[in-house]
């Protein structure tokens, strides 16, 4: 996962806004140091974050992470908790945790935490796993059909 890709969309589209950073940051409700950190290409967004930032933009989560070069409008799905999700994601794409879990080289722990509930996915775990079963990050979290 790169960075700078998503630093670089996200600067862009504040650009179009017509917003400075920190006018930006207090839209969204975050610190302008966050703001600040996503543009210089050192910090990737929580989840919930990104959920965030795609809805206000109103393009997909895989635009903003340079998964798809084109911005177009769509509507979502809410998406539910990962934690209720994991099971239904490996049955659309035709899977086992196990075998997930082995594709993406995820720690032992991570699917067995995510399923529990005691942890959610990175941006870069759900990016993972898009890259390896060839869908979007939106489709991962439910947002969006295959």
């Amino acid at each position: 996962m790169n960075l700078s890709i998503f630093a670089e969309s996200l600067s862009e589209l504040i650009t179009e806004t017509k917003l400075t950073p920190s006018n930006f940051a207090e839209q969204i409700g975050c610190g302008k140091g966050t703001i600040s950190r996503y543009l210089s290409g050192t910090k990737m967004p929580s989840v919930a974050l990104l959920l965030k930032l795609a809805d206000y933009f109103q393009c997909s989560t895989d635009y903003l992470l340079g998964l798809e070069t084109e911005r177009y409008p769509r509507v979502f799905k809410t998406p539910i908790p990962f934690q209720q999700r994991l099971a239904t994601l490996c049955q659309e794409l035709h899977t086992t945790k196990a075998e997930m879990k082995r594709k993406c080289e995820f720690a032992e722990s991570a699917i067995y935490f995510w399923q529990s509930g005691e942890r959610k996915p990175s941006v870069e775990s759900l990016y993972k796993i898009a890259k390896a079963y060839g869908c979007s990050v939106d489709f991962v979290l439910g947002r969006s059909d295959f």
